[in-house]
């Protein structure tokens, strides 16, 4: 398990005050070099820390595998054994071993370079990113209740350990739609790849595709997160602030049911809201 937060010295200037020397607490960001059988496929910056399910989620998303049988084992690059000295980025590296019969597609074929604001820069057009999922996502017949929708937020920000320390971390989160039991949650300096980890460590635990779970996120929705979530079977993708034009086009597209600016009992649903059963007394507003 890597660093997930650091402290470093400040001056806190305070205007007409004195300034003061204290010490604040980090998140941690990272490069981490994703290998397939030793050669390279994608760098990401991230918050170390579940590597090996970031890996598994980054692969899903891409649409190079899409079963955990595909997954065969992943080793950080510097890790005990290896020989490698504590240089404070050993374990940077790490090296997936895919079941023989999986084979790298042509998007994936070169390095593709990731930030941890934006999961997509390197790739050259839209067409790369809009990978066909295994998975029928619009044939999904769960509903999940408007009030018991609303309590996920709270939940996902009371479970943020790293970011009451930082206040600098994305969060996502997997919920059941039926019980609203929260499976999973990670953090991470790039929401995509804290849905990376949620979606790696389903892979992992051989839960996909996800029928009938709620992938919540803690800022907006962008169209990569919409893609994650279609290319690991989610019906329901919620996010408490806007989505992205493209996200809600790619959301009616594969019939997922988009929910954006959910904050506290209030949500706006751009698509599929026949899924949120909301309260008899709730009337649709026209146009």
């Amino acid at each position: 398990m890597g660093r997930i937060t650091t402290r470093r010295p400040l001056t806190k200037i305070t205007v007409g005050g004195d300034a003061q020397r204290r010490v604040d607490t980090l998140a941690v960001e990272e490069p981490l070099e994703i290998r397939i059988g030793g050669s390279a496929l994608a760098v990401t910056m991230r918050t170390p820390g579940h590597d090996v399910e970031l890996a598994a989620g980054f692969l899903i998303s891409e649409g190079v595998i899409d079963n955990a049988e595909q997954f065969r084992a992943a080793i950080h690059c510097g890790g005990p054994g290896s020989g490698a000295t504590s240089t404070g980025n050993d374990y940077n590296i790490l090296d997936v071993a895919l079941a023989p019969d999986v084979v790298l597609p042509s998007t994936a074929a070169r390095n593709f370079y990731t930030t941890s604001s934006c999961g997509l820069c390197g790739k050259t057009s839209i067409d790369a990113v809009a990978t066909v999922s295994r998975f029928d996502v619009a044939a999904d017949s769960v509903t999940l209740d408007a009030s018991l929708l609303a309590t996920f937020p709270d939940l996902l920000r009371e479970h943020q350990s790293a970011f009451d320390k930082t206040g600098g971390l994305h969060a996502a989160a997997l919920f059941d739609a039926t019980s609203g039991e929260l499976l999973v949650l990670r953090e991470d300096v790039g929401r995509h790849n804290a849905v990376d980890k949620v979606v790696g460590w389903a892979l992992l635990n051989n839960r996909l595709p996800l029928r009938g779970k709620v992938l919540q996120v803690s800022g907006r929705a962008s169209f990569e997160l919409v893609q994650k979530a279609v290319m690991a079977g989610i019906p329901i993708l919620a996010a408490v602030s806007a989505p992205s034009s493209l996200a809600a086009e790619l959301a009616d597209t594969s019939g997922t049911t988009l929910v954006g600016f959910l904050r506290g009992e209030t949500m706006n649903v751009y698509t599929r809201p026949d899924r949120i059963v909301a309260d008899a007394r709730l009337s649709a507003v026209p146009g």
